[in-house]
């Protein structure tokens, strides 16, 4: 396992402090407050410690409060039921008191039964298209120092853009988005683990697919933007150090807020795993 991705599962990877009482630290990605994505990868990683022979089926969540980079969350998971094929968990972040996420996730048994699905859209092979590393690479010696960190970095979750705009001149285009993601490195056999990386990785980018048709920039001064809500389904086994697709779209945008969807497809055409959020794109009133 490559160094970089072995600090990012350690970072999932909470601490039992008490009975159904953990902790996880934080990351900074050089984002104003810490990544939501984190956030619901170490809750839901709590919730499943706390779960036998099921796996997550389902989760929803509430973003309530930035959550601060410099400090530890911790994580209190209520034992909501244990029937006989599911099991609910109710997941509280916290950081000083206060309530930044809380999470209700749905576990289930192993079980066979219908299956339909989506066909997958046909996209370039992964092969074929640059890094967001690389594209970033192309536009640092256009953007001020402060932001050359934020577009180069080094990182564990590797994203490949199927038609990439560009974040210095955006346009406004359909509100619908493709991305290659992976984990770099080989993973460990953990179905959990893959789980709690796929919703880390689902919130990277997502809210800016609601921005698309109205031609901003993602870092505009004049632009507040947070997620307020994340829901997962997860259909289908699937492997984080493997090709997923990354597809997504955004139905409707209204009163200041964005609706987000994604599926999330295997190298062979399965969809494994669906997503939803809404987003805050609001305008910031001039003083």
């Amino acid at each position: 396992m490559l160094d970089i991705t072995r600090k990012l599962v350690d970072l999932l990877n909470v601490s039992a402090i008490g009975v159904d009482h953990f902790q996880g630290d934080s990351e900074d990605l050089g984002f104003p407050n810490v990544f939501g994505g984190q956030v619901l990868g170490q809750a839901l990683m709590a919730a499943s410690r706390t779960v036998e022979d099921r796996l997550c089926h389902s989760l929803h969540a509430y973003f309530l409060r930035p959550g601060n980079q410099r400090m530890p969350i911790d994580y209190e998971v209520e034992r909501v039921r244990d029937g006989g094929s599911f099991s609910v968990r109710r997941v509280t972040a916290r950081q000083e008191g206060k309530e930044i996420l809380t999470c209700c996730a749905s576990f289930q048994s192993d079980e066979a039964g219908f299956e339909h699905q989506f066909e997958m859209p046909k996209v370039p092979a992964p092969e074929t298209l640059k890094t967001e590393q690389e594209l970033g690479e192309l536009l640092a010696s256009h953007v001020s120092e402060a932001l050359r960190p934020l577009l180069t970095r080094d990182r564990p979750v590797e994203f490949r853009p199927v038609a990439p705009s560009d974040p210095l001149h955006p346009e406004p285009r359909p509100p619908r988005a493709q991305d290659w993601v992976r984990v770099r490195g080989a993973l460990p056999d953990d179905p959990v683990l893959h789980r709690c990386l796929l919703a880390y990785a689902s919130d990277f980018s997502f809210l800016g697919t609601s921005l698309l048709p109205h031609g901003v920039k993602f870092w505009d001064g004049s632009l507040q933007v947070a997620s307020l809500d994340h829901a997962m389904w997860f259909h289908r086994d699937f492997r984080m150090d493997e090709w997923l697709l990354y597809d997504k779209d955004s139905p409707s945008a209204a009163a200041g807020r964005g609706l987000n969807r994604g599926s999330f497809y295997n190298a062979s055409g399965g969809i494994v795993a669906s997503c939803t959020q809404e987003g805050l794109i609001r305008l910031r009133k001039s003083q």
